[in-house]
């Protein structure tokens, strides 16, 4: 075959086109990569900040204060709580005052200074001691012994006449009310309370109780 040479014009002109081609081919190419890694690279990027939770900004950048609100709400409940655990140490404190009231007036338990009164302030002394007896029987030993007079004297029996009369309330001798003297009342023979509440021990010790004595004793 006869050998054919393009002119040097057409073979740059050739060379040129081809040239192009090539680079509009590899331009192409180029672009569609960087979209796919463009689009890959946001992909991911939305992928990794999805769960994030974007705090608003002010137009400067600075975080956007929380609604008054919604600050105001925890607040409220604070004082709130802080007011009701006050009224309740408060209304425990006034329990406590009234009864420690209560327990001081118990502990001074007062008596009228009578005949009622000193038989009931004997009575109780008896119960705290475990001395029976009962209102009834130490009111009416004592209207027998000395019709309710404190300062009752006997002087003339056989006690009078060994020099240790009989005395007070329940007439009571000095050697007998030595013995059965109760702890917690007056050193006193003609004491009312001292006398009567000794008289009810003198007695439960004899007699089982006061109750059962019905005449001298």
């Amino acid at each position: 075959m006869p050998s054919f040479t393009l002119p040097r014009a057409a073979r740059i002109s050739r060379i040129t086109r081809t040239h192009k081609v090539a680079v509009a081919v590899l331009a192409a190419a180029g672009a569609a990569s960087g979209l796919a890694l463009t689009s890959a690279a946001g992909t991911a990027q939305a992928a990794e900040h999805a769960p994030a939770v974007v705090k608003p900004v002010s137009a400067k950048g600075m975080p956007v204060k929380a609604d008054a609100a919604e600050i105001a709400r925890p607040v409220a409940s604070s004082v709130a709580d802080r007011v009701k655990v006050a009224d309740v140490e408060e209304q425990h404190t006034a329990q406590q005052a009234a009864n420690r009231s209560a327990e001081r007036k118990a502990a001074v338990k007062e008596y009228p200074n009578n005949l009622d009164g000193w038989i009931r302030e004997s009575l109780d002394i008896m119960k705290d001691k475990g001395i029976p007896g009962s209102y009834e029987g130490l009111h009416r030993n004592i209207m027998r012994e000395s019709s309710g007079n404190p300062n009752a004297v006997n002087d003339w029996d056989i006690n009078a006449i060994n020099g240790i009369p009989s005395k007070g309330l329940l007439q009571v001798i000095q050697p007998t009310f030595d013995r059965y003297h109760v702890p917690g009342t007056p050193d006193n023979l003609v004491d009312p309370v001292a006398n009567i509440t000794a008289a009810a021990n003198y007695a439960a010790d004899r007699y089982g109780s006061i109750d059962n004595v019905n005449s001298a004793y």
